[in-house]
């Protein structure tokens, strides 16, 4: 039977044992076992690979078959399930054992699955899948963990950290709980901050290269290509640190034309205060970027956004090339 991860909340499930939990999203997954099903199912839990299954399957049987082995009922969690033990499960769902549970933990399974196809059809067992998470929803939780924690953050930031978790609730909670111990002693965050807490941190700073292209600075440019190496999943950080930096850059040029100010004042004027290091390099994208080559950068960057979702194999490739046409 397949019931949906929304609908379990509301389900009977203590009048099923048998619970095939499946996806990429791991950390729904692990939610969902943690806090829906076990806590409506026996508390006494065995945990079994199913590699150490596979090495003595007899033996495991006669564990679980052994009527000493559940004196009390129990739940056991079988980790990593692939079709190798289908038979297995077969055999168990048949035997109908009155005090034992099964909760069933499998990555992404295809329609052809066996596994799958035996708890789809049972009505004596549950079929769970579990898909990513979309960045709309990760960024709920962020917002909602934001929140709480009375952390200030923008919405554009926000969204970076979603998109930085890759529709993976346990990459979510990582950076979350980084977040959390970084701000201990500081409850506002801009994009240094989550450059920083980011395994980029590791790396040349993504707003350095940013800076440097912004800049025209190629040698700086060719230095962080060169020196870095940057994977498919820094490229959306990439491009969400062009678009805060630019339309920082923008507010600044409309500043400096609507009030006709130098621009040292402008830039000591700006809110949020910009940090004294950055405003030497700001001064220098303001003298290259006239305010038409910036809203024209914008779009394009926003663009090359879009195109790297429609194509996350491609995304490094297209990333790279968008930097480099800056060494023009």
């Amino acid at each position: 039977m397949i019931v949906k991860y929304y609908e379990l909340k509301k389900k009977n499930i203590e009048n099923f044992k048998f619970f095939l939990l499946y996806g990429n999203n791991l950390g729904l997954i692990q939610e969902a076992t943690e806090h829906i099903l076990r806590p409506k199912l026996p508390e006494i839990v065995n945990k079994y690979e199913e590699t150490e299954i596979l090495k003595n399957i007899e033996n495991f049987k006669e564990q679980i078959f052994n009527k000493s082995f559940f004196e009390n009922e129990k739940l056991i969690i079988l980790n990593r399930v692939s079709e190798k033990i289908v038979g297995l499960i077969e055999e168990l769902i048949e035997k109908d054992i009155t005090d034992l549970y099964f909760i069933i933990l499998s990555k992404s399974l295809d329609k052809k699955s066996k596994l799958r196809n035996l708890f789809e059809k049972n009505k004596k067992t549950i079929c769970i899948p579990f898909y990513e998470d979309t960045d709309q929803v990760l960024s709920q939780i962020v917002e909602k963990f934001m929140r709480e924690k009375k952390i200030s953050i923008s919405r554009e930031l926000i969204n970076l950290i979603a998109e930085k978790a890759r529709g993976d609730r346990i990459n979510l909670k990582n950076e979350l709980t980084k977040i959390e111990n970084y701000t201990l002693k500081k409850k506002k965050l801009d994009i240094t901050d989550i450059i920083k807490i980011t395994n980029l941190s590791e790396n040349y700073s993504v707003s350095e290269l940013v800076d440097s292209c912004l800049s025209k600075n190629k040698t700086k440019i060719l230095k962080i290509l060169n020196e870095n190496k940057y994977n498919s999943e820094d490229c959306i950080v990439i491009l969400k640190t062009f678009l805060l930096k630019l339309k920082r850059l923008i507010k600044l040029q409309e500043n400096l034309n609507i009030k006709n100010q130098n621009i040292d004042s402008v830039i000591s004027s700006y809110k949020p205060p910009i940090f004294w290091k950055e405003k030497e390099i700001i001064k220098k994208q303001i003298r290259i970027l006239n305010y038409r080559k910036t809203k024209e950068l914008i779009s394009k960057t926003s663009e090359i956004e879009l195109m790297i979702k429609k194509n996350p194999q491609s995304s490094l490739n297209i990333t790279t090339d968008f930097v480099i046409s800056h060494l023009k």
